[in-house]
């Protein structure tokens, strides 16, 4: 049957635009469905009146993300524009900003922990240290700290870094609940991101990276696919209330938008698709006359405000020290996270209402933030981050060894690696994917992403995961964390 493309992406996130670049140059004829009206997704950048607003994902970082510093390479991103943060992170605590969060130095100056919860901060960390290479962010499901939940892995601990940590790390970064959420993909993702000390930004906006992929790509945005259906050689795709035919689709979407348009998955799929749950995140933007941000001995880039102490915002951010470019001369710009605890009554509540409970809790700890507002900014996402459940973590493993098909899928919660370069790993691997579908009888997935140091981060086979995992699951809890 003659068909319109031989892929269609359906997405304008960084996976999806990952995703068609890659299969662009290698020759594949590749078009990208976007529902919105510009690419970038969780990394979009509002630019407005010399103001540059992330909307979604607010950092990198020299380590842990190995595939954006190659694609950023590749698409001659100078460094100059992907500048270090050159301020830290606090934690608020007892009516006053602790600095020193994910910093070296944090565990001399408390950073909002007692005595005692930094000495068993530092043997969290010392553990961290010892099973690096059983802490792969990109197989959350094979480290050491099984189905465990972050609360759980908090039990283990002086009660400190549950609440003035773990807690508000998840929070603030995942909108995860520490009840339901596992411990092992946070717990890998520190152990490769490390300190705050290398933590970038781009210069002129998180779009970046989404801006270079989308270039040289045939994006349709404005454009929402409706449903999909595998057929026999081929998918059907229904967009806009038009039919288009390819040989392959990769689907970039979160799991619960992917589940919702894909009517006619393998049931092993559905499985994984309906377990992978996702955060809602809701940010607003505060556009400042002045450069104003919370008041302490050392200027703070993020102040994470703890359940414990704050349940209506889960943190603030000051983009103006997030790199000065990012505001006009003289002005200031800061963004309130809501806190998950909060979002099931703001979710749903109108754009004034959810600026004024939030601007009215921020005057706390930014004392003369809403006298010094021009102009307010609403983001919300229904879908923020996926929200690794010990239920999809256990799934996670059969799913990455599915047989290559028509339909396939990229994006953070493919890998349970809840950030951009979990986004494209999953997309490097939809690429080996579709390229053998394409070219090749279908097969168990076997995808090698190549690094900087020449090593290889894999997919493994079935048998060998196999054992992997009933080692793994014998070897549990075995050591106490």
């Amino acid at each position: 049957m003659p068909v319109d493309l031989d892929v269609a992406v359906v997405g304008a996130g960084v996976a999806g635009l990952a995703v068609a670049n890659s299969l662009r140059r290698a020759g594949h004829e590749v078009r990208v469905f976007e529902s919105a009206d510009h690419v970038g997704g969780r990394m979009a950048t509002v630019h407005h009146d010399g103001y540059h607003i992330d909307t979604g994902a607010e950092q990198i970082s020299d380590h842990g993300y190995e595939l954006t510093w190659q694609w950023l390479r590749r698409l001659g991103v100078p460094p100059a524009e992907i500048p270090l943060i050159r301020h830290g992170v606090g934690m608020w605590r007892d009516g006053r900003a602790h600095p020193g969060v994910a910093h070296p130095l944090g565990l001399v100056t408390g950073a909002g922990l007692s005595l005692r919860g930094r000495l068993d901060l530092a043997r969290f960390m010392a553990y961290l240290a010892r099973h690096r290479r059983d802490c792969d962010p990109n197989q959350p499901q094979d480290t050491p700290f099984g189905l465990a939940t972050v609360a759980q892995l908090a039990e283990r601990y002086h009660p400190d870094l549950g609440e003035f940590l773990f807690q508000p790390v998840v929070g603030g970064f995942f909108g995860w609940h520490p009840q339901r959420s596992a411990a092992a993909p946070f717990a890998s993702l520190l152990a490769a991101v490390g300190s705050t000390t290398s933590w970038r930004t781009y210069r002129d906006g998180m779009d970046t990276l989404a801006r270079r992929l989308a270039e040289p790509v045939e994006v349709r945005t404005g454009h929402p696919v409706e449903e999909i259906v595998s057929a026999r050689g081929h998918a059907r795709l229904v967009v806009g209330g038009a039919t288009v035919t390819a040989r392959s689709v990769v689907v970039c979407v979160p799991a619960p938008v992917a589940a919702r348009l894909y009517r006619n998955p393998p049931e092993d799929e559905q499985r994984y698709l309906a377990a992978c749950g996702y955060t809602p995140m809701m940010k607003v933007s505060c556009l400042l006359d002045r450069p104003l941000a919370p008041p302490g001995n050392r200027p703070l880039y993020i102040l994470l405000t703890p359940a414990r102490e704050e349940r209506l915002l889960s943190g603030i951010i000051v983009d103006h020290l997030k790199h000065p470019a990012r505001v006009p001369r003289g002005r200031g710009l800061l963004t309130l996270l809501a806190s998950p605890f909060a979002m099931p009554e703001l979710l749903e509540a109108p754009d004034d209402e959810v600026i004024r409970r939030l601007t009215e809790r921020a005057e706390r700890y930014v004392p003369g933030l809403r006298a010094a507002t021009t102009a307010n900014l609403v983001h919300r996402f229904r879908n923020g981050l996926p929200e690794a459940t010990p239920a999809a973590l256990a799934l996670r493993a059969g799913f990455a060894r599915r047989r290559t098909a028509i339909v396939d899928y990229a994006g953070d919660w493919v890998t349970l690696r809840p950030s951009s370069e979990g986004a494209l790993r999953a997309a490097a691997l939809a690429v080996e994917r579709v390229s053998t579908q394409l070219t090749g009888p279908a097969r168990m997935a076997t995808t090698e992403l190549p690094t900087d140091h020449g090593e290889t981060d894999r997919e493994e086979t079935g048998g060998e995961a196999a054992n992997r995992d009933a080692q793994r699951r014998e070897a549990d809890h075995r050591e106490s964390v």
